[in-house]
């Protein structure tokens, strides 16, 4: 045990420059998609997880004697789905195997899964990092699979089973479709390559959503990445010792365990330490990865094929159908989009990293200018959203009710201080864009009856700044606009107040 302490635990990094001016990285990346599908892969119990613990379970998930599998027809077309849109070769022919290993949340103690002879393999998928490079990751395979049943570790102080005084299983979530996809060796991306890593967890997530087969929110676990890093000296080409940093679930932090495991690999081989192969443990709050169990050789599975599955041989006419079907690609749409809105490659990046692409085609669907849709989402939604904690999709506002928004500000109706206060009313659930204005009184007030009046106020309590107007400092107009705005609580149609107000001075503007 302590040869694994000294191999595994180091107290101190090596700066992330001295390790790249040592060593080159090669990753591995292994992500895992659960599939939104009604039922799970092999039986016909529901998919839905927000119900009693072990209430979506039957004999076939449970793995109980005598009962037998079926396959989910559309876990087998996402999987193809998928493999399409990923560049693969789709297999003419392909199986299951068991994946044998004894865990508790595995209640047939093995994964139904496949080994050597996935349904899509041999693909790539491009992806565009920060400053416009294109950098291609290749893909090994895409296989289907089921999901494990869920622990919870209780009595502990970190949530995990060491320490916890017993554990709890739910075994609703064993048995939903899986597919995995699994990156062949990365290599080439030097000092980029945490960023590398992130772009492609991001764009692939962009795939998956794009193609309908997985709303692949990695906060729910919906998609989750194992996050493979070696290290090797420069120069060389035989790659060095992998660790596995496992269920890495968001984008921030796939980028954070391959710069951490750098740095960590680093300094471990500068002390003249080894590396051991082993699974770990991703922290959040401070970005560090700790290790989990020993993988000192290649476990053997005893992978055998399913004998309670028939052969998938999808037919080359529906892979083509599925393949005339597929839709715009993440990266062919945003270069579209980017060309019509008329924005740069960076704005359309910031776009993108925001998460707002969808909400802003869906709010100029609704009618609204694209640049006030961008407006919106990527100012006040988004201040919003980053202050809540929350994702611009989970704001409690509608790409229609930004587009009404948008609508009222056009007409006058609102401006844009107003405006702000109606999104604030919406995202506080006090009803639509039109009932907000209603019940806070926020119309812009445009008659001139009322404005003049203010007008005359303002001027009369700022005769210095009036006389200097009149004396042909024309821009001194704003501070006189300033003070009507103030009076009106913000609700004056600011350009009809300066128009008035020269008005009163007899001046020109």
């Amino acid at each position: 045990m302590a040869e694994r302490e000294s191999f595994t635990v180091t107290t101190e990094l090596l700066s992330y420059e001295d390790a790249l001016a040592s060593y080159d990285p090669v990753m591995g990346l292994e992500v895992h998609v659960e599939l939104g599908t009604k039922t799970k892969m092999f039986c016909g119990c529901s998919t839905e997880l927000k119900q009693d613990a072990n209430s979506q379970t039957c004999p076939t998930c449970l793995g109980l004697p005598g009962a037998l599998p079926v396959v989910n027809e559309i876990g087998v077309e996402s999987a193809i789905k998928i493999g399409l849109a990923l560049n693969c070769e789709i297999a003419e022919w392909c199986r299951f195997a068991r994946k044998n290993y004894f865990y508790p949340d595995m209640p047939k103690n093995f994964q139904t899964s496949q080994y050597d002879e996935p349904i899509a393999f041999n693909g790539y998928l491009d992806v565009q990092l920060e400053d416009g490079e294109i950098f291609r990751v290749e893909i090994e395979r895409a296989h289907m699979e089921e999901d494990t049943g869920k622990s919870t570790h209780v009595g502990g102080a970190t949530g995990r089973i060491h320490g916890a005084s017993h554990s709890l299983l739910d075994y609703n979530r064993a048995g939903i479709p899986l597919i995995e996809i699994v990156t062949k060796p990365i290599e080439g991306a030097g000092e980029r390559a945490p960023e590398v890593a992130k772009a492609y967890v991001a764009e692939l997530r962009e795939v998956i959503k794009a193609l309908g087969v997985s709303e692949a929110r990695m906060d729910k676990g919906q998609m989750r990445c194992d996050v493979n890093l070696s290290l090797r000296p420069n120069g060389t080409k035989e790659f060095g010792t992998r660790s596995e940093t496992k269920n890495v679930n968001s984008l921030r932090s796939v980028e954070r365990a391959a710069r951490f495991e750098i740095q960590r690999h680093a300094a471990v081989l500068k002390d003249g330490g080894k590396i051991v192969q082993e699974t770990r443990h991703f922290h959040e709050e401070d970005g560090s990865t700790t290790s989990g169990r020993i993988k000192d050789n290649a476990e053997d599975y005893r992978y055998f094929p399913e004998p309670d599955l028939v052969p998938v041989a999808p037919a080359r006419e529906w892979v083509e159908e599925l393949r005339a079907g597929l839709p715009e690609m993440p990266r062919v749409r945003r270069n579209r989009l980017r060309e019509e809105w008329g924005v740069s490659e960076f704005d359309m990046q910031s776009i993108l990293n925001a998460g707002a692409v969808d909400s802003i085609v869906a709010t100029v669907e609704a009618g609204a200018p694209s640049d006030q849709a961008r407006k919106w989402w990527m100012g006040e939604l988004a201040r919003n959203a980053n202050e809540s904690g929350k994702s611009l999709e989970e704001l409690d506002i509608t790409p229609a009710q930004v587009a009404r928004v948008c609508e009222l500000v056009a007409s006058g109706d609102l401006n844009d201080k107003l405006a702000r206060q109606v999104i604030d009313g919406v995202l506080k659930g006090e009803g639509t864009p039109d009932e907000v204005v209603d019940k806070r009184g926020l119309k812009v007030v445009s008659d001139d009856g009322a404005l003049t009046t203010a007008v005359q106020e303002a001027i009369a309590g700022n005769a210095a700044i009036a006389d200097k107007i009149r004396g042909g400092k024309v821009a001194a107009v704003g501070a006189l606009v300033g003070a009507v705005m103030k009076a009106t609580r913000g609700q004056a149609d600011a350009a009809r107040v300066k128009e008035l107000i020269l008005k009163e001075l007899g001046v020109e503007g």
